[in-house]
């Protein structure tokens, strides 16, 4: 009769279960990673959205959604006005990075010429989007959007100011801070306009 040398012919089965779990969880976890890298997150029933740079984005109503013909012209404009709102934003900083530059990347001329254009185009924004209809329904989010895009007026003159004061360049950055921070404001009720739209 043969004599087992291991007192404890048990104790294998313990690792054997653990090592079985673990690589069944292994495989499990793969396949919800696999699954989840072929859906994509909606901001809302039909819409898409756009990274614009800078961790800014913007949203799209898909084709087919179920609008009104009055409500899309309206959320056509406010992508128009928030992309043109976006580059304005991208301007600003991209000059008031040359302006701070050592050497500087741009005379003092040229980023107050920029800086005005900036101004301007703003301003013009601001007008464009006080002479939309607004849909039934959205009048919070248009009142809200109209709060944002006055604030960017506000503060690419207060840039503008700011280039031209005797200050070592406090009231420019604040102005340029203040118009980023209204520009991704804005993006954000676009983007919750169309969710409420949809």
């Amino acid at each position: 009769m043969a004599v087992n040398t291991d007192p404890k012919p048990g104790r294998w089965i313990l690792p054997l279960v653990i090592l079985g779990m673990i690589a069944f969880t292994y495989f499990f976890v793969r396949e919800i990673d696999a699954a989840s890298s072929d859906s994509t997150l909606a901001a809302g029933p039909g819409v898409t959205t756009t990274t614009l740079g800078d961790g800014v984005t913007t949203t799209t109503l898909a084709p087919g959604t179920d609008l009104d013909p009055e409500t899309q012209a309206y959320l056509d404009a406010l992508d128009a006005i928030d992309t043109d709102l976006q580059l304005q934003r991208g301007e600003l900083e991209t000059v008031n990075g040359l302006f701070d530059q050592d050497p500087r990347g741009v005379e003092f001329s040229e980023a107050e010429t920029r800086f005005e254009a900036v101004v301007t185009a703003t301003q013009t924004l601001s007008t464009d989007l006080a002479a939309l209809t607004v849909p039934l329904g959205l009048e919070s989010n248009h009142t809200t959007l109209q709060t944002h895009i006055d604030a960017a007026v506000s503060a690419a003159g207060e840039a503008l100011a700011g280039l031209r004061s005797t200050d070592t360049g406090e009231q420019r950055a604040a102005g340029v801070a203040a118009y980023v921070t209204a520009a991704t404001d804005f993006n954000t009720e676009v983007t919750n306009t169309k969710n409420a739209a949809s």
